[in-house]
This record gives structure tokens, C-alpha cells and sequence, in this order.
């Protein structure tokens, strides 16, 4: 019985998609694996978080994580919106500038180097600062080169609470919460260099629980400020809203179940060596816990921040996003994946189509795991097949996906993949809803392979048009716009 795990596809994806022409001419021009992006598709996906600051009546900022993606033509459109971006290095905040952005909508993060922080101050870009050393750093560019103050968020870890049975989970990012006295003496000792504008966080979590320990930690460290006589107005609960990768449930429970059964030697392997993805079996039981993405997750994105907002806050016992209105406090999220949802796919030519003698059908395809990296990020679902006639040999065909990599360790993803039909040499896989995390992050010149090319599809009088992803700007199509 195939087991399907049917991509979630939106009607602008889908469109896409049918323009099975221009797919495979885009391939055959730019070569394999080829990134494609969908630019105005990340328009609509910050509206979406939009409507729910609306809905909560907050105010603040949605701040795009570049790392998700290196394309330009996102970037840019982005750019063409409300939104801001955060950066997490320094050829990341070139890009922003250089796409469009002001400073006043950029936001600095991660680990920083001297350059890094020098540019930020320079241009003044909002600092979301690691730790006590980062701040004391920042501080003494701003004197040595006599530039003016540099808005700072305050990131911090380690939340505890009455309110609960367990606290936050240990981040590498940011100081202590228990610290936050020794983070406030930095700012007031350089108050004439740092303006404290917020405290943030960054969990990597998709636990709502560990979310809301957090964020009122947030707004307890804001009333310390007030007793000091700072007046910071904001709170960065970074990202990690999630996003719903499969269109059906009930296959991804179907799967589910069914590698359990695998894995415990009651049914064939459904993985390349048996592989279990974090379950084992031992003693007739099963062991361990499954290492994998949620990927049907109906509640994530825009929805997750609304199911965020509307948390009782574990010790004061009212909704979050009510406490953060009543205190008029600003709003900052940093989506990175959920922005990107339905942004974009990475096409791979199919290189042979081989049967083996134990009855496993191997399809190699001209990409390797680093070009679309679902193993990686523990992402489950099909791809489309994209044929140039029609199928030979119609009907479910389980295959196992190789990579064009001399190594044993490059699969496309371990699990044996049910596609609707049987592709052929020539034919492309189209990786669906991959822009976040999975198109280019990890893509290297291992083995000297070159790394994939991107192009920006997108719509222009009523049809899909498309240029290198480097050309792409947002004025092309709107310039009839008064």
C-alpha cells in the first residue's frame, strides 16, 4: 500500500506548477538543481502576520530572517513592503541595505565580529545584543568613533517560573534572565553610547509552553527597566512559528505508524537500511523518539503567533498578547521559514531510473542532500513529478532518491518516496515549498558540484514571467502602478 505525504500546496505554488512548459525550459537553460523563488508570495505571507497584530491591536514590527534564504529577489520584495529584516552577519546586512532597506527597519542579530558591529553602528541599524561583553563592545565603538547612540535590544535565556513545572530550555543565544540586573548596569554605566530600546528571546522550540515562560519573563525584565528609570518599549520573541508541510493529516499519522511498525520488523522497511529516524527496537518495544519536523502542523505561522498571543501568561494568568496591550508595549516577531511558506521550490533533473535485483527502484537525480535539504532539517513530504510526455508506466512507484554526490551518506531523504508515477530520465522533481531553510542553506561545492542557480517567477499581466534571481526587482511589475 503506497504511503503518501502529499506536499500542502497553495493555489499561487500550484500555478506554478501547471506551467510544466517553462519548468522544464527553465532547467534546461540553468542547469540542475535550479532554486525558484516566488517574490510576491512573501508579500502576502507578511500581510497574514499583519492581520494578526491587528487582531490583538498590537503594534510592533515583523522582521524577515535573512539566513532562511540568500536570494536577492525576496529580499527585495520584501523591501517593497511594511516589513523589516534581521541580519545575522555582515554580508547579510549589506545585502539589506543594498536591496532597499533603512536602517530603522533592520535588526541585528546573532554573533557579531568587530566589523559586524561597526556597520551596525555606522548606519545605525538596531542591535539585538548576545551578551554583556557584545553591549560593552558596541559601547566603546560608538565612543571611539563619535557616533551617535545605538538603539539595543537586551536578548536573554534561561526563563524560570512559578507559574509552571519546568523552565525555559537553555539557549546559546543571550544572557541569563537571572542576569538582567548585570545587563541594565552595562546600558545605564554607556547610557550616553547604548539606547535600550527592548528585550528579546530566541527559543528553538515550536512549545507554546516555553514560549509563554518566556515571553512574561520578558515583560518582568521591562518592569526592572521601569524601576531604573529606562524606558525601553518592545519585545522580540524571535521565531519558530512552524509551518504545515503536508496537506493531509491523516497520512502523515499513517506514516508515522507505520515506521513504527517497521521499525520493530513487522512490516518491510520503509527506509534505506532500515533507517528509523530516532526509533529503534529493543526487546520487541520501541526506543527512542522521532526525529523529525511535524510536518502536518494546521496551527503554525500566522496562526501559531495568534495561539501564541492569546496564552494565559503561566503566572499572571492573563492572555499575553493582552498584557503586551495593556502595558503598550511593541510587538517584534522573526519569522524565517513560516515567512517563506509557499515561496518556492527546487527543481532536479531525474538522471537515471534503475531497478534492482532485490526489487528496490533507485531514481539519482542531478542535485545532492545539501541542494534540498530535507534530511537535514527533518522535513518528510513528496515531491511533484514534472514529466516532459506522458508517464510510461502510470500508477504509484516507490522509489528511493540518490544524490549526484560520491558519497554513501547522499540521499535525498532516507525514506522511500511513493511518487504518483514513474519518472524517467530527463523528467524533473520539483521539491515544493522549500524556500525556507531547505533550497540553499546548507548548499556547498562539495566534491566541486556546482551549487544551484535561482530564478524569481512571478506574475505580470495576468501571466508568469521570469528573470535570474539577481535581477529581480519589484518596480518591473508594478510599473504601470501610479
Amino acid at each position: 500500500m503506497p504511503l503518501h505525504l502529499a506536499p500542502q500546496i497553495d493555489p499561487t505554488l500550484r500555478s506554478a506548477l501547471d506551467e510544466t512548459v517553462l519548468l522544464t525550459q527553465l532547467a534546461d537553460a540553468m542547469g540542475s538543481p535550479l532554486g525558484v523563488v516566488l517574490p510576491q508570495q512573501l508579500a502576502e505571507n507578511v500581510t497574514a502576520f499583519r492581520s494578526v497584530f491587528s487582531d490583538h491591536r498590537l503594534s510592533g514590527q515583523i522582521y524577515y530572517a535573512h539566513k532562511a534564504n540568500r536570494s536577492s529577489a525576496l529580499v527585495r520584495e520584501l523591501a517593497a513592503t511594511d516589513a523589516g529584516i534581521d541580519v545575522a552577519s555582515l554580508a547579510e546586512l549589506q545585502h539589506a541595505v543594498g536591496a532597499g532597506f533603512v536602517p530603522q527597519r533592520i535588526m541585528a542579530t546573532g554573533p557579531k565580529n568587530e566589523e559586524f558591529l561597526w556597520l551596525c553602528a555606522r548606519t545605525g541599524v538596531t542591535v539585538s545584543a548576545d551578551s554583556i561583553g557584545e553591549l560593552a563592545a558596541l559601547a566603546t565603538l560608538v565612543r571611539d568613533w563619535s557616533l551617535p547612540r545605538v538603539r539595543v535590544m537586551a536578548r536573554l535565556s534561561g526563563f524560570t517560573s512559578t507559574g509552571v513545572q519546568f523552565n525555559s530550555r537553555r539557549s546559546r543565544f543571550g544572557v541569563s534572565a537571572a542576569a538582567v540586573g548585570e545587563v541594565l548596569d552595562v546600558i545605564e554605566k554607556h547610557v550616553e553610547a547604548l539606547d535600550l530600546v527592548g528585550v528579546a528571546f530566541h527559543l528553538d522550540t515550536i512549545g507554546l509552553p516555553e514560549k509563554a515562560v518566556a515571553l512574561e519573563g520578558c515583560l518582568g525584565a521591562l518592569d526592572e527597566c521601569r524601576r531604573r528609570g529606562l524606558r525601553p518599549w518592545s519585545v522580540d520573541i524571535g521565531g519558530g512559528f512552524g509551518v504545515n508541510y503536508l496537506a493531509d493529516g491523516a497520512q502523515w499519522e499513517q506514516y508515522t505508524s507505520a515506521l513504527t511498525e517497521a521499525v520493530l520488523g513487522r512490516r518491510a522497511p520503509l527506509t534505506w537500511n532500515g533507517h528509523g529516524y530516532g526509533l529503534r527496537a529493543e526487546g520487541g518495544h520501541v526506543r527512542g523518539s522521532l526525529n523529525l519536523y511535524p510536518a502536518h502542523r494546521p496551527v503554525s505561522g500566522p496562526a501559531y503567533l495568534d495561539r501564541l498571543l492569546g496564552t494565559a501568561a503561566p503566572e499572571q494568568r492573563r492572555p499575553l498578547g493582552t498584557l503586551l496591550l495593556d502595558n503598550m508595549y511593541d510587538l517584534l516577531v522573526e519569522p524565517g521559514r513560516a515567512l517563506l511558506d509557499q515561496c518556492g521550490l527546487v527543481l532536479a533533473s531525474v538522471l537515471e531510473v534503475r531497478d534492482e535485483a532485490n526489487g528496490d527502484t533507485i531514481v539519482r537525480l542531478d542535485c545532492n542532500a545539501r541542494d534540498v535539504s530535507l534530511e537535514e532539517h527533518g522535513v518528510l513530504m513528496d515531491p511533484v513529478v514534472v514529466h516532459r510526455t506522458t508517464p510510461a508506466a502510470p500508477g504509484p512507484a516507490a522509489v528511493y532518491l540518490f544524490g549526484n554526490l560520491c558519497l554513501e551518506a547522499d540521499l535525498i531523504t532516507r525514506r522511500r518516496v511513493f511518487l504518483p508515477s514513474r519518472p524517467r530520465p530527463g523528467d524533473l522533481l520539483a521539491f515544493v515549498n522549500t524556500a525556507g531553510y531547505l533550497m540553499d542553506f546548507s548548499a556547498t561545492h562539495a566534491l566541486r558540484q556546482p551549487i544551484g542557480r535561482k530564478v524569481a517567477l512571478y506574475r505580470d499581466d495576468g501571466g508568469w514571467r521570469w528573470c535570474l534571481d539577481e535581477q529581480y526587482w519589484p518596480v518591473h511589475h508594478r510599473a504601470e502602478a501610479p
